[in-house]
């Protein structure tokens, strides 16, 4: 259904006319999307420009409705009775922790195994390796943890990611790597899994080369030899 045909009756709230040509630009591409060309695509994967289109056109008016506050109660609650808006992912983006959640799919817990949320809701920083960048199958979101967005949104399997967020994801992989190096039961971690670091002893640090350390971290060795001697 045409949005003039879905907003057809009694006339709109003062304000819609100057978001209107926005709306309708993007109903346009969602119906583009819907009626997208599907030949080379996973089946899992028809749906995800559907779901950042629909997370953009809400974030719009998110976006006037509560962060500029430039558009009337009554012209969103308008929206939201046309279903032009979505009423339950906007008022989940203002709780904590949900500032930029993809999907209302993401966490309805019927729809994932063992009655979880999807898991691009667990930060970047939390997973397993094997779930690093991996979009969920359903949205195409990738992350959309609080901390972890990119340009104010979701980091969806299209967002271009730059050099830093490259090193980002590269030293979040090696960190957890190193924790789960050790052999199971010395508190390492093993099978992977995210356990524990073992602590060094002082001893194993003699052996380091100080040409490597940061300027920062030689110099604070160096406060802490100074002291050491200084109790002998």
């Amino acid at each position: 259904m045409s949005l003039r045909r879905k907003l057809k009756g009694k006339k709109p709230p003062e304000g819609w006319e100057l978001i209107e040509e926005v709306i309708e630009d993007f109903e346009q591409q969602l119906k583009e999307a819907v009626n997208e060309e599907h030949e080379g695509k996973r089946k899992t994967e028809l749906t995800w420009k559907i779901h950042r289109l629909h997370w953009e056109k809400n974030r719009f008016i998110y976006d006037l409705m509560y962060q500029r506050k430039v558009m009337s109660k009554e012209l969103f609650e308008w929206l939201v009775r046309k279903k032009v808006a979505d009423g339950a992912l906007v008022a989940k983006w203002r709780k904590p922790g949900y500032e930029i959640l993809c999907s209302m799919l993401a966490i309805q817990k019927g729809n994932h195994n063992f009655g979880t949320t999807s898991h691009c809701r667990v930060p970047l920083r939390a997973r397993a390796k094997q779930q690093r960048i991996t979009p969920d199958v359903q949205t195409g979101c990738i992350s959309c943890a609080s901390g972890d967005g990119k340009f104010g949104g979701p980091v969806w399997w299209n967002t271009p990611l730059d050099e830093e967020d490259g090193a980002k994801l590269e030293e979040n992989r090696t960190t957890w790597g190193q924790a789960g190096a050790g052999e199971p039961g010395d508190g390492g971690g093993g099978g992977g899994g995210p356990g524990p670091s073992r602590k060094r002893p002082a001893s194993e640090f003699e052996g380091d080369d100080d040409d490597e350390l940061p300027d920062e971290v030689r110099a604070r060795l160096e406060a802490l030899k100074k002291g050491t001697k200084a109790l002998d």
